[in-house]
């Protein structure tokens, strides 16, 4: 019996420690959620704390264990799914008592929810029916998911000799979920990697059993149709089924930010809803093809296809329609649980931050050391202790987990850019260059703004749950989108989910733009930023993208014109205001000298 999915919204990876142990604190509840698998020392700690607190046994998995970090992956997810179903069995037990976790579930669902609304028919009935019986076929607990970055597989050594590929970070966080009881997806963010994808392919849990049940699936972040189009039919060729394209805005997001060439949300997901059908057609028939060749069961339609998407989604409005009119099987809440603690690890002073952060607070920073732009907030503590680095002439970081340790720029063992080490010997190059003196500090600049965030995105979990900090050091990173600005209580569970719901409303402020309108502007604003800091005369290559972004960007703008006059929306007052605003921007991208 496939039982009501008992949200439409889900909660995205957060960090690399915000949601690491979130599926403990909702998953019974029926919300799913993603576990960031980067850091196997981080979930050490957690799975030693966890089993303490539920007093469950524990063996320490050390770095002289072969395999280790796969191993420690396997560990703390098993851990997690053990806790999250006991909690769901007490929950399912609990039915009979006032204010239990059982209440508190159905307490939460959406009023429109067909189980709730069963629940409240059924409740006169209690005396004559089996309730057993009842909340086991209709109650599901919600997805624990996981997350891996394509981009975060590094190479590894032992004893100084280079380990064959599996051993890399990436397969084996992989090798570590597909061990695990989990019944589950991973996410795979960040871009197509044939070496991981390929890797994908060995494990016989990604494959269709007998009864053409998939007991490990795969869920691809992906920017628009195209780029799902390319990696869902790579992977069918190979047998494998993506069971769930994500799409997530390319700037109007938290973490890292993948910007598409100015192809907005609105109009990716309507071309994700028009095509859906043409995605799972020219997959399917690549797919049962390559599962024939290897003699596996073959299902004899195409297995389901879930369309989601996250990114600057901040209203019960903004839900309901993102849902509705691109018929989306879930939307992401991400930035705005930060400042939820009752379900992700943020430390006081972190969580003040943010409570308090405004748009100016909230930019786009180059510290990342994959190279990749992100989100931050000014005045986080991790960036106050790079400052300090610097200002003591020792620039960088100490790296303890090297998990971002990807340059092969001085030879190999390879160097993360933010190290102490990487950052040294890059000055020491830059002195050798016989640059000006503005010379020299622009690039010297470049590199000391780097920033150890592979460790100040998990240090908030062991601040939180009082574990050791003395290697990590307490600095504490942390990247929400733009949304953030507009959020400025911290609430409790109940009260997001009732906002999420329309039930309240938690958001104070009343100038908090449209999510569409608010991706529009960030978009303007990267575009002129690009402009800006690409010396001239431009190159031919440069000139196209410019234009091609512009043109893009306008393509959107057309778009939600005609979304804004015809399609019905609950903001008809609002109507007139969208549509200046937008020939406002249109104008604004006239202006713009792309070419």
């Amino acid at each position: 019996m496939n039982k009501e999915t008992p949200h439409s919204f889900h909660i995205p990876v957060l960090g690399i420690g915000y949601s690491i142990d979130t599926p403990v604190k909702v998953a019974h509840l029926g919300i799913s959620s993603v576990i960031s698998l980067v850091d196997d020392m981080l979930m050490e700690k957690l799975r030693e704390f966890y089993s303490k607190k539920f007093d469950l046994p524990f063996q320490a998995i050390t770095e002289k264990i072969e395999d280790f970090r796969a191993k420690r992956i396997t560990a703390y997810l098993n851990l997690v799914d053990k806790i999250a179903k006991e909690k769901f069995e007490e929950l399912k037990t609990s039915y009979d008592q006032k204010s239990s976790e059982f209440h508190k579930y159905i307490e939460m669902l959406h009023d429109s929810s067909h189980l709730k609304q069963k629940f409240e028919q059924l409740k006169q009935d209690w005396d004559k029916l089996d309730v057993k019986e009842w909340i086991h076929e209709n109650l599901s607990m919600g997805s624990i998911d996981v997350n891996i970055m394509t981009k975060l597989d590094k190479e590894n050594y032992r004893n100084r000799e280079k380990l064959p590929i599996e051993f890399n970070d990436g397969h084996a966080a992989l090798r570590g979920f597909v061990n695990s009881d989990l019944s589950s997806s991973v996410v795979l963010s960040a871009g197509m990697s044939t070496r991981l994808y390929n890797y994908l392919e060995t494990f016989d849990e990604f494959y269709p059993d007998k009864d053409f049940k998939l007991k490990k699936k795969i869920t691809l972040k992906v920017s628009d149709h195209r780029s799902a189009l390319i990696q869902g039919k790579y992977l069918a060729k190979k047998g494998l089924w993506v069971s769930e394209y994500r799409i997530e805005s390319g700037l109007n997001c938290g973490g890292h930010v993948f910007p598409t060439t100015g192809y907005l949300l609105g109009p990716v997901l309507e071309e994700m809803n028009r095509m859906r059908e043409d995605l799972i057609k020219q997959t399917y028939d690549l797919f049962r093809v390559a599962l024939k060749a290897k003699n596996r069961p073959c299902p004899d339609n195409a297995p389901e296809i879930k369309i989601t998407a996250q990114g600057g989604v901040g209203t019960a409005e903004e839900h309901q329609f993102l849902a509705e009119h691109y018929q989306l099987d879930s939307v992401g809440w991400g930035t705005p649980f930060l400042l939820v603690p009752e379900v992700v690890n943020v430390d006081e002073k972190t969580l003040d931050l943010l409570s308090k952060a405004t748009e100016e607070d909230l930019f786009v920073s180059n510290i990342s050391p994959l190279g990749v732009s992100f989100n931050n907030v000014r005045g986080n503590t991790k960036d106050l202790e790079k400052e300090t680095y610097i200002k003591q002439n020792t620039p960088g970081n100490p790296c303890p987990k090297n998990y971002a340790a990807l340059s092969s720029e001085f030879g190999e063992p390879t160097l993360c850019l933010a190290s102490r080490k990487y950052q040294k010997l890059k000055i020491e190059e830059l002195k050798n260059k016989g640059l000006s003196e503005d010379e020299f500090k622009h690039e010297y600049n470049k590199v000391v703004d780097k920033s150890c965030i592979c460790v100040g995105l998990g240090t908030s979990a062991l601040l939180v749950n009082h574990l050791d900090t003395r290697l990590e050091k307490p600095g504490v990173s942390v990247c929400p989108g733009p949304n953030m600005a507009y959020f400025s209580e911290v609430i409790t569970l109940k009260e997001m989910v009732d906002h999420i719901y329309g039930k309240i409303n938690v958001i104070k402020r009343k100038d908090r733009p449209n999510l569409f309108m608010k991706e529009l502007v960030v978009y303007i604003d990267f575009l002129k930023s690009k402009m800006d800091e690409t010396s001239r005369p431009w190159s031919e290559k440069q000139q196209e993208y410019f234009a091609s972004f512009s043109a893009n960007l306008g393509k959107g703008i057309q778009y939600y014109k005609e979304l804004f006059s015809t399609v019905k929306l609950n903001i008809q007052d609002k109507k007139a205001k969208l549509i200046a605003d937008l020939e406002k921007f249109e104008l604004q991208l006239k202006n713009l000298p792309v070419s």
